[in-house]
């Protein structure tokens, strides 16, 4: 049986291998573990990063640093014994080639390949390439993009894995492409056994290199019209440089987005491609907290081998619920402690928003208005934040600073905590543990917010601006609330005012009300999550898997 290569530029399979930055990777992993539930013929590939992205530490005034600690594969990883060689820089390139082998609720496996820089007979150069996620120059990314692309396909020949379908994670993973080329493939078979995702409208979310940079990593790989391709397929700079998504577009099949609205959003991106919705899902027993997993085992028999089961969340008593809940949010309080030394009030509503720390996701909205807001909530509410800066993303780093300004200014009426090195083990903590997810992000910026999803599977309200995938959940004040409407011209001020609004007037009455109102939300967050899992988005994606053959 033929295989279908899903290609990804980083992969969140377990919090301690940090190959991964934030929900693109932790999707990926959400991904591969949901195919190996539905029995899928997928091989995952992917690049070993040494150091991974990268520690997180905060001062007391919320300044950002980082520091990158070791990763020991062979604490993780099986060494398959396999040496990748390619040519390099006038010399070869060398990869180690490890594996992890994620095993679904049916018992199949779907095997995940890392490959790895970090090879004694690489010269320091090569050996650095696999350092770190998203690190380094242009120079540095093409190498890595390439051993990734180009790597991962020789990979599968040398493994002698018939591929008769490819699925490339966005952008970074297209020079899978040509090699596909170079074996045989024609253009025509590109386009039916190819499937490009697409996750980001934001510009600096898609790689573009200089041409003469990548010719000389590619050579002849790169196609004559290669620039003639990428202007075809929209690239807004006219092909100056290189987009790697543009390329893939030109010779992909079908594209797909990770939400209604993103896809609509991708479409005035790639000229004349018409771009499938998919939206994310995540992995049920991935992201799903102890407690209110043994709750779902109690009083939704089969929702692990079958989460659509969660639908039927109206059954679940409100005691064993508010249980349930009581427990996540216990762990969650004690994490607090543990890594802040604040103790947070088990009465108060506590406001969780915890994600890349990216400037169009506004982190800092809620504190616009800070006397309005400690009017609003003294005594009454308190958040948590989580959530890493990229490296190089002032703008980012700004935000937390921000953040840690604002707690200290309402640090006698509204605790404000900020938990660092968020991970995908903070991240259950948190989606599982606060009272109200909240996410305020510049519309329609957000491809899909899968940690709102999460949120919702463990019971918790959703307070969101209608962006990524909230515009197909939301039922106002029902299962959550949106902020806004669906407003797409950016107004910080009004969408402050409407964050603030929602809380006082919503979702604080809400609270406030108790009982079998608040039992009622969780419910119905529990419920809306069925449509939102691995095990449907596979599902959808089946159906272009499926066509490859």
């Amino acid at each position: 049986m033929g295989v279908i290569g899903y290609f990804t530029a980083e992969i969140g399979l377990w919090s301690e291998l940090h190959t991964y930055s934030g929900g693109l990777g932790v999707l990926a992993g959400d991904h591969v573990k949901s195919a190996a539930d539905a029995g899928l013929p997928l091989v995952g590939v992917t690049l070993l990063y040494r150091e991974g992205y990268g520690r997180q530490h905060l001062d007391e005034d919320g300044n950002q640093s980082e520091s990158y600690a070791p990763i020991d594969p062979a604490n993780h990883l099986v060494d398959t014994g396999i040496d990748l060689s390619l040519p390099l820089d006038g010399t070869n390139l060398l990869s180690r080639v490890w594996r992890a082998d994620i095993t679904g609720v049916s018992g199949h496996v779907v095997p995940v390949y890392f490959l790895d820089t970090q090879h004694p007979q690489n010269s320091p150069e090569h050996q650095a390439l696999g350092s770190r996620l998203y690190g380094g120059d242009d120079s540095v990314r093409i190498r890595q993009e390439y051993l990734l692309g180009i790597g991962g396909i020789r990979l599968l020949s040398l493994l002698q894995k018939e591929i008769i379908g490819l699925h490339l994670n966005e952008g970074h993973c297209t020079f899978a492409l040509l090699e596909m080329l170079k074996r045989g493939w024609s253009r025509e078979q590109l386009a039916k056994r190819v499937l490009f995702t697409t996750h980001t409208p934001v510009p600096a979310g898609h790689d573009r290199f200089e041409w003469a940079a990548v010719e000389q990593v590619l050579g002849d790989l790169l196609p004559a019209d290669a620039r003639v391709l990428v202007e075809g397929a929209g690239d807004p700079e006219k092909g100056r440089r290189l987009s790697m998504s543009h390329l893939a577009v030109a010779l992909s099949g079908p594209v797909n987005a990770v939400s209604n609205l993103n896809a609509w959003v991708a479409s005035s991106m790639f000229a004349d491609q018409h771009i499938a919705p998919i939206t994310n899902g995540v992995h049920h027993l991935t992201w799903t907290a102890p407690a209110l997993a043994n709750l779902f085992d109690i009083h939704l028999d089969g929702w692990r081998n079958d989460p659509t089961i969660l639908a039927h969340a109206g059954r679940i008593p409100n005691g064993d619920l508010e249980q349930a809940r009581d427990k996540s949010r216990a762990v969650l309080r004690d994490l607090v402690k543990a890594s802040t030394g604040v103790t947070l009030e088990k009465d108060r509503l506590t406001i969780g928003f915890a994600r890349r720390f990216a400037t169009y996701k506004r982190a800092n909205l809620v504190f616009s208005n800070l006397e309005r807001l400690r009017k609003i909530g003294a005594g009454k509410i308190q958040f948590i934040f989580a959530g890493k800066a990229h490296s190089r993303d002032e703008g980012g780093k700004d935000l937390i600073r921000s953040i840690f300004g604002s707690a200290k200014q309402l640090v006698d009426d509204i605790p404000v905590v900020f938990l660092e090195d968020y991970s995908m083990a903070t991240g259950l903590a948190m989606t599982s543990g606060v009272d109200i997810w909240l996410n305020n992000p510049i519309r329609p910026l957000e491809a899909s917010g899968t940690s709102g999803m999460k949120a919702a599977m463990n019971g918790v309200p959703n307070c969101s601006i209608l962006d990524g995938w909230w515009p197909e959940a939301c039922e106002h004040g029902v299962n959550g609330w949106a902020i806004g409407g669906a407003d797409d011209q950016r107004d910080d001020q009004r969408d402050a005012m409407r964050v603030l609004d929602t809380i006082e007037n919503e979702v604080l009455p809400s609270w406030q009300e108790g009982g079998q109102r608040w039992n009622e939300l969780m419910r119905a967050s529990i419920s809306t999550s069925a449509r939102f899992t691995g095990a449907r988005m596979i599902s959808d994606y089946r159906q272009f898997y499926d066509s490859f053959q």
